[in-house]
């Protein structure tokens, strides 16, 4: 992001945001490299690939919000790896981490890892500053801490199934383990920080959140994402969850979130009511059916229709019900400017 792209992006989350709704889109391995034609195991393992694939994506699209911005993730082995999940990366596909829980009750045995050392995490670190003084040269800054959450990373240690049976069966242990898990996270934020002391926003995501009910999330998910999104004093709190997110949305301010990604099965306007407005939201167009495989008019009619009921969008950012997902073409991402403009003009 550029300094400017950072500032408009504070001034959405302040409500202060007096001109058309920006444009910004969560991006990573899944689209990036298919779309900058790329091979993706290049993508993971290549500096030069990598950096060229983002400089590509900000120079196509240069009024977008591209967040975090330059994110030197690998998909959804990068946390678990610090826990010694066995990475496996398959041909032409996204790596992932084994499970390192076999049983229940193993949870107590799992430590806090050591984001210095273990796992990915260095390799994470050490490819952004390799890259800063060029991300720098290009306009743009590192802005983001960025981690999966903490019932995201449970769910890989031991299994989505198995975790959610955890929270009924065990759930003293699964406070255990959420609690190593959240304490690993807090310095591994902390640490991006130490790193990159422009770092003034953190970047969650953790859809396993919208599994459970209301009450299974104000035991199992709110006081742990509180103490995630406190790691540091962060202008922005971004939370991304794009499974079912009535409860999240209920508590965002409670836990301190600012900014909710969440899934195109809600509403803005239904979200705004929800956060009582005071929470800037990032959404909602269907990110496979209309933004990957939708025509550029499908993905027009997606932005008019999901600001219908919409007052104010002093703090909206157009984008779609989560991620971008992989597939979507140039074409509907300049579709997507073009609604922005054709209805601010109106």
């Amino acid at each position: 992001m550029t300094k400017e792209q950072w500032e408009t992006l504070t001034a959405v989350v302040q409500g202060k945001w007096g001109g058309p709704a920006p444009v910004g889109f969560i991006i990573d391995s899944p689209w990036l490299p298919g779309w900058a034609d790329m091979d993706r195991m290049d993508y993971f393992t290549s500096e030069r690939c990598w950096l060229d694939a983002n400089l590509k994506a900000i120079e196509a699209f240069p009024e977008v919000l591209f967040l975090p911005g330059f994110w030197p993730e690998y998909a959804m082995a990068t946390e678990p790896s610090a826990f010694g999940a066995k990475c496996v990366w398959p041909e032409g596909d996204l790596p992932f981490a084994e499970q390192v829980i076999d049983s229940m009750d193993e949870m107590a045995r799992i430590e806090r890892p050591n984001p210095r050392r273990d796992g990915l995490l260095p390799f994470v670190i050490k490819r952004l500053q390799q890259t800063e003084g060029r991300i720098n040269e290009a306009g743009h800054g590192i802005y983001f801490a960025v981690a999966r959450g903490p019932m995201n990373i449970a769910a890989f240690l031991m299994g989505t199934t198995e975790f959610l049976t955890a929270l009924r069966m065990l759930p003293d242990e699964v406070h255990g383990l959420l609690d190593t898990i959240t304490s690993f996270l807090e310095e591994w934020l902390q640490y991006q920080k130490e790193c990159f002391p422009t770092i003034d926003g953190i970047l969650l995501l953790d859809d396993i959140v919208g599994f459970t009910g209301e009450e299974d999330f104000r035991e199992f998910s709110q006081p742990y994402l509180q103490r995630a999104f406190h790691a540091f004093d962060a202008t922005v709190r971004f939370f991304h969850n794009d499974a079912e997110g009535v409860a999240t949305a209920q508590h965002c301010e409670e836990i301190g979130i600012n900014l909710f990604n969440f899934s195109f099965q809600h509403s803005i306007a239904e979200m705004q009511q929800l956060t009582h407005g005071n929470v800037a939201l990032l959404g909602n167009i269907p990110p496979r059916d209309v933004l990957a495989v939708g025509g550029p008019e499908e993905v027009r009619e997606a932005i008019r229709a999901s600001l219908e009921g919409v007052e104010d969008t002093s703090r909206v950012v157009l984008s779609c019900g989560g991620g971008m997902p992989p597939g979507v073409p140039t074409e509907n991402i300049r579709a997507v400017l073009e609604a922005r403009d054709s209805l601010a003009a109106k």
